[in-house]
């Protein structure tokens, strides 16, 4: 009897493979760290065959800890949106690192096609800005400055993709170069409502449509593995952008219910249901789910730095040990002695859209300790939170509750913060983990194990805590006075 889900969820920092029974309950996990390259400031790298042999070595782990492929109805991939792959479709092979989503250095590129016009379409077509965070533009990047990317291009064996397709290249020993429409809708390349990738916007960026995967569904029989790796052919029945599967797990199906997730970055996504966002604030429009050919949209707005600020906290100024000091620190003071960090250690997103922008740190005096910087990281989360709030307010997408998730979204203070400063209530599952049991939920879905998705998010979500507003008015427009200031500063 095949009772298990078997997800790989290939992360920024990391990869794990994590087994869901039906219920959503996490049977068995392996995880693995990503190395992070810096080639310059700005640029930001993967090493593919890293993504590949780690996602698979964790597979297999898990895979045998429950005994073996014959407990495995299917497979749901979900990762990191907008990081491109290049290899050769010959070989298998790839031709250079992968760009990751944070990477900046295409903003010159993207630069010169919004002097010359071009945002406004692309944004009505695509629900995107032009920024350096989507694929697209990597791709071209790739193609001018990688000789063997040239190089395949010529010989007509150029393969992109984002990161599950270049999974279910793999998995599947080269046989699916496919790409699901949530991911898809990432990459300038994809009008919302086209079902292909448009031969107009290749043009526009200079990529050749012929290096591209396929799109397709995100639940169904969507390809096998190759019985080699696993044990036996498993069919993949799911496939899904990270921040789109966390939605999902969260159970945002029904227009207006709305998540955030605080990871390596903050991701807010609204359902607005089968009608095609049109943000008139900066932020995005981007394809929620697509099952049996009929999509849903989001509204999205995306904030490049979260966890990563903690992170940077910890590695390299070395205020804390582990990334849950910062809760006790935040605890231990009344407030954060009027200091203010702006994290746009990789620019600002929405809404303000600033690949230049560089982090700040405000208000600093000789009374400032090490916990006036983690309480302010952690503020910092609620100060870009409510930008995004009020930009949704403003596009007629109004949050009513909050629903959070990613690993930041653990720390009981930081939740507590979000409800005071947005003032509303926020929502938290037991499971925060969202994102793997969102791409649980689209497999199972897939597979034929629930006959809809609605039915599953409903089967498989645990229970929630809640946090409610409690901050007085004044405090709050005083702390958001004093990030206006610093904001204005980065």
């Amino acid at each position: 009897m095949a009772d298990y889900i078997l997800v790989l969820d290939e992360g920024t920092t990391s990869t794990r493979a994590m087994l869901f029974a039906a219920d959503g309950a996490l049977v068995a996990q392996a995880q693995e760290p990503l190395t992070q390259h810096y080639p310059q400031s700005g640029w930001v790298e993967h090493d593919p065959r890293e993504i590949w042999d780690k996602s698979l070595a964790c597979a297999q782990a898990v895979i045998a800890k429950v005994g073996g492929a014959a407990s495995i109805a299917c497979i749901g991939i979900t990762n990191q949106r907008e990081t491109v792959v290049a290899w050769d479709n010959a070989t298998g092979e790839p031709l250079t690192n992968a760009i990751v989503w944070q990477d900046r250095r295409t903003e010159p590129l993207c630069a010169q096609l919004r002097d010359a016009g071009h945002e406004g379409e692309v944004q009505r077509r695509t629900g995107l800005l032009l920024d350096p965070y989507f694929s697209g533009t990597k791709m071209r990047w790739m193609l001018d400055n990688v000789p063997e990317v040239r190089s395949a291009a010529e010989r007509g064996t150029l393969a992109f993709g984002t990161v599950e397709s270049w999974l279910t290249f793999k998995l599947t020993g080269g046989r699916a170069h496919i790409s699901d429409a949530s991911n898809a809708s990432r990459t300038l390349l994809l009008g919302l409502e086209d079902a292909q990738f448009d031969e107009g916007l290749c043009h526009l960026l200079g990529v050749p449509l012929s290096a591209l995967p396929g799109v397709v569904d995100m639940a169904g029989p969507l390809a096998m593995t190759d019985p080699a790796l696993l044990g036996r052919a498993i069919p993949i029945t799911g496939l899904v952008g990270d921040q789109q599967a966390a939605t999902i797990g969260q159970g945002c199906l029904a227009p207006g219910q709305t998540k955030a997730t605080y990871g390596t970055g903050a991701f807010v996504l609204t359902c607005q249901g089968a009608a095609i966002p049109r943000s008139t604030h900066r932020l995005l429009g981007t394809v929620l789910t697509q099952i049996e050919g009929a999509r849903t949209y989001a509204i999205e707005g995306s904030v490049f730095v979260a966890g990563s600020l903690v992170q940077w906290l910890r590695d390299s100024l070395g205020i804390v040990q582990v990334a849950e000091e910062t809760e006790a620190l935040a605890r231990s003071i009344p407030d954060s002695g009027g200091v203010v960090i702006v994290p746009a250690l990789t620019g600002l997103g929405a809404p303000h859209w600033q690949a230049e922008a560089r982090g700040v740190i405000a208000g600093l005096s000789f009374a400032s300790g090490k916990a006036h910087l983690a309480r302010a990281a952690l503020e910092a989360m609620a100060h870009q939170t409510h930008d995004l709030a009020t930009a949704f307010a403003a596009d007629g997408a109004a949050w009513q509750t909050l629903r959070i998730d990613g690993g930041m979204a653990a720390n009981d203070w930081m939740a507590q913060d979000l409800a005071d400063m947005l003032g509303i209530t926020v929502e938290r599952p037991g499971f925060v983990e969202t994102t793997g049991l969102g791409a649980a939920m689209l497999a199972a879905t897939g597979a034929g194990l629930y006959p809809s998705l609605d039915v599953a998010a409903e089967a498989m979500r645990g229970e929630l805590a809640k946090f409610t507003p409690n901050l007085a008015a004044g405090v709050r427009e005083e702390r958001l006075m004093r990030w206006r200031k610093a904001l204005a500063a980065a």
